[in-house]
């Protein structure tokens, strides 16, 4: 393998590694936001960026309990981390030879990612951990999952106008489907900000009933289960790539799973280990969908000008050996 070819692929092995690690640290601290929230410690660290006044870290304070403090500091921490995460998966986009634009600009969305989170956590904390803004807080999380997952998805292939692998109708199931999994999310927060586990005993919750939001939650459920349904059926008759029957598989598993924790939660009056759970799940959802999403197409590398098909420079955009 010549060596330009060989540093190329090596950038793009770490590029993909580096979109795998924000996949599950943005998960991961979507999850850890929710155990602040669960054990009543959205307001450990009272002040934004700052813990205490005059304070970066937990301090002695008589109204607020040292766990409560240490959790909600260590879930700030490690927005550091998912930070770094995501400028080192723009660092390494950019580093990619030949330049690739749509990977630069996916990955330039996990450190602004991050930075927009930073300061939608600073806004929640300020405003007394307000519903709307723990809501936006989550959504924005999901929304990162699904841009991380694409970012993954982008390192291995190449910059030329997607091949659909689906008839048009199809895609537009499957964007239907897409489009119910994100109106189920955004009623899924509004459950939470109904429920008992606002992050803190005094905060407002929305002024909704939980059976009434609940409903409308499972409604949504039974309809996204009937898309998958349908498009399970659909992806059968047109004969779509292996790949892509076994990422709907996982997709579907994952989605009962999901569903049947969702039910025990209601059931059992929200306890927060299962609160936790679900959220995971919630995660692990986007990421199955999007996973599923960009099987459904393929981008061709495209080849630099001014090289042959057996150049090194050919041979480095494409990532061959």
């Amino acid at each position: 393998m010549p060596a330009a070819a060989s540093s190329t692929h090596s950038l793009t092995t770490l590029a993909r590694a580096t979109a795998i690690a924000a996949v599950i640290t943005q998960a991961g601290i979507a999850v850890t936001g929710s155990v602040v929230r669960v054990t009543g410690s959205g307001l450990g660290c009272p002040t934004w960026p700052q813990c205490f006044p005059g304070s970066m870290v937990p301090e002695p304070h008589p109204g607020i309990a040292a766990l409560h403090q240490w959790i909600e500091f260590g879930n700030r921490l490690l927005t550091g981390l998912v930070g770094v995460v995501g400028l080192a998966c723009l660092v390494v986009a950019v580093a990619v030879r030949p330049r690739r634009r749509r990977l630069v600009l996916l990955a330039a969305t996990m450190p602004l990612g991050v930075a927009a989170q930073a300061v939608l956590g600073g806004i929640t904390v300020l405003t007394g951990l307000a519903w709307w803004t723990v809501t936006v807080h989550f959504l924005v999380s999901m929304v990162l999952v699904w841009l991380a997952v694409l970012l993954a998805a982008a390192s291995t292939e190449g910059d030329a106008p997607a091949r659909r692998h689906l008839p048009g109708p199809l895609r537009g199931l499957l964007r239907t489907a897409i489009t119910v999994l994100a109106a189920l999310l955004v009623a899924g927060t509004l459950v939470t900000s109904a429920g008992p586990h606002a992050g803190n005993t005094a905060t407002p919750r929305l002024a909704v009933s939980v059976p009434t939001l609940a409903q409308l939650h499972a409604d949504l459920l039974v309809g996204f289960l009937g898309l998958l349904a349908g498009l399970g059926f659909a992806l059968r008759v047109v004969g779509v790539p292996a790949r892509t029957w076994w990422r709907y598989a996982v997709l579907v598993c994952v989605v009962l799973a999901q569903g049947t924790l969702g039910v025990v939660q209601y059931l059992t009056g929200v306890p927060e280990v299962l609160v936790s759970l679900h959220v995971l799940g919630a995660a692990s959802v986007v990421v199955a969908m999007a996973a599923l999403w960009t099987s459904c197409r393929t981008r061709d590398h495209v080849p630099v000008t001014g090289t042959t098909p057996n150049s090194p420079r050919s041979l480095a955009s494409t990532g061959a050996g």
